[in-house]
């Protein structure tokens, strides 16, 4: 049964603002648009439990096959490149590489499908920095041995805004209106945060750095995985609202989870890893309007002639010389014998492709939990105007306090494109009810497009009539989910270990879906298939 407008308004914003979009008289302008993205049909195929037989002139022998075209794969074959080691084949499942990283065409500008920034990496991480000096994003470096990026290609100002009854605030923690007792916790907050981004354990280690595996196992770190980020501030004593929103919007943005279902060790992982020293700034951005495609470009010039798209890998079948790869693109069967195997797909779909993953598992497969996004990029013919003469002006990132959405990122903002025509990209994660993916693809590109647009009509009522498209990717399996558990569990070490000639590289591997973590895993395993 279709819901009706005032339910699917209910779902995703909430019965008082549903009720009152509904008050209202319907706008007569919808604008164009379409369902973009991902090959759910090609992607389930395995469902059907077909048989896929390769011909004897369709196999090819290559050295490396890499399943998988995200950061994670891309990067690895990138290194590879490096490396000297060119017999290599990625496999995509999609038209497009990059994963959730991807980004579109547009006018003025690109913009991105996911992922849309990069913090500027600490100077120990060496290889992310070899990348952006390949990319020459850098001007060298200070005297204390830090990356300097070109201004151009950091997030310029303003670059955060909080939408908070009728009015446009500086920043995304918010500071209007508040109380004395606000102040204080918000204080004692970063005085808890300031704690760990100073902590080292006995071989030096601090608590929370990019990349993750360079984070200390200490017991004392160890013991923040086994409570939700919600309990630890309870214990703390920490219980305004505004706080609590603010670390909640935190995980919704990271982690496509509630305040409640994330890692305690993750949710300060957010606050404290990319922060050098306790009292400083988080790390600037390295952004552009289509956001980590302009990484994902870069990476896949260097393997296009060797990257097959819309191939989904049907079969992977360790031997005792190496491994055979079946794929299947919905018209033909290909065949790979390879020496190696990357698998840089998400973990959870190992056992459904991998021959023998059931009957003597390395790890539980079924421990890697992803959440569902939708993301929809609206193309204005112009900025609305500002409800209010003293409203802070259009930011980077424009978030509403009161929405389950994350808000929406203007694409035009790096480009000092401050009039006419824009590009906004709007986030929402299905984290605020069970079984989130299944309603999400049951909902068509009408609803989805009439949730954004009333949703962002809280703060810009000429919306409508400025949005001349809306295009919506939904993303199924957008990325990891770090409950408590699992970033210090057995499942996740477990799996960083090839299983025989199969090594794994993805974000999954981490535990949160980061482009450093992306980038570290792949690197890590071009380096197991190398040695």
């Amino acid at each position: 049964m279709r819901l009706t407008r005032r339910e699917l308004l209910t779902t995703f914003l909430g019965a008082p603002f549903a009720f009152a979009a509904c008050r209202e008289s319907r706008p007569d302008r919808f604008p164009d648009g379409e369902l973009a993205g991902q090959n759910v049909d090609l992607g389930h195929i395995l469902r059907e439990h077909r048989t896929f037989e390769v011909s004897a002139d369709k196999w090819r022998q290559v050295k490396v096959v890499i399943v998988g075209s995200g950061v994670a794969g891309l990067t690895a074959a990138w290194k590879l490149s490096k490396q000297g080691i060119e017999d290599i084949v990625v496999l995509e499942l999609e038209k497009d590489v990059g994963g959730t990283s991807k980004s579109g065409e547009g006018r003025p500008v690109g913009y991105p499908w996911g992922a849309h920034y990069l913090p500027v990496p600490f100077r120990e991480n060496t290889e992310l920095i070899e990348l952006l000096d390949e990319m020459r994003l850098t001007e060298g470096r200070s005297a204390e041995g830090d990356v300097i990026i070109k201004e151009q290609f950091l997030c310029r100002q303003p670059e955060e805004r909080v939408f908070y009854k009728g009015r446009w605030y500086e920043g995304l923690y918010l500071h209007a209106g508040e109380s004395e007792e606000d102040i204080r916790q918000f204080s004692e907050f970063q005085k808890h945060t300031d704690h760990w981004v100073n902590w080292r354990d006995g071989k030096g280690r601090r608590a929370f750095v990019v990349p993750s595996a360079l984070c200390s196992d200490d017991a004392e770190v160890v013991a923040l995985d086994k409570i939700s980020f919600g309990e630890w501030l309870r214990q703390k004593g920490l219980t305004s609202e505004r706080l609590l929103w603010y670390c909640d919007y935190a995980c919704r943005d990271d982690y496509g989870l509630k305040l409640d279902q994330t890692s305690a060790w993750a949710g300060l992982f957010y606050f404290c890893s990319r922060v050098r020293k306790s009292g400083g700034e988080s790390q600037p951005f390295i952004t552009f309007p289509e956001g980590n495609g302009r990484f994902v470009a870069h990476l896949a010039e260097s393997v296009k002639d060797k990257t097959l798209r819309s191939q989904a890998v049907v079969s992977i079948v360790p031997t005792e010389s190496g491994v055979d790869i079946v794929c299947f693109d919905g018209a033909e069967t290909l065949g790979f014998h390879c020496e190696k195997a990357i698998y840089a797909s998400p973990i959870f779909t190992a056992p459904y492709v991998i021959r023998g993953f059931n009957e003597a598992a390395p790890f539980d497969a079924r421990s890697f939990h992803s959440n569902s996004w939708f993301v929809a990029n609206l193309q204005l013919k112009d900025r609305p105007k500002p409800r209010f003469s003293r409203d802070f002006p259009l930011a980077w990132d424009n978030v509403l306090y009161d929405s389950h959405s994350l808000g929406y990122v203007n694409a035009t903002h790096q480009k000092g494109i401050d009039h006419g025509p824009a590009i906004w990209t709007y986030y929402y994660p299905m984290c605020h009810e069970p079984d989130g993916r299944t309603k999400l693809f049951n909902y068509e590109w009408r609803e989805l497009a009439d949730v954004c647009l009333t949703d962002l009509a809280r703060a810009h009522p000429d919306i409508h009539e400025l949005c001349d498209r809306i295009d919506i990717m939904r993303w199924g399996h957008a990325m990891i989910s770090p409950t408590p558990g699992f970033i210090h569990g057995e499942t996740r070490a477990k799996a960083l270990k090839p299983y025989r000639n199969i090594h794994f590289a993805h974000t999954d591997l981490s535990g949160f879906a980061l482009f450093e973590e992306a980038f570290y895993h792949g690197l890590r395993a071009a380096k197991e298939v190398k040695e």
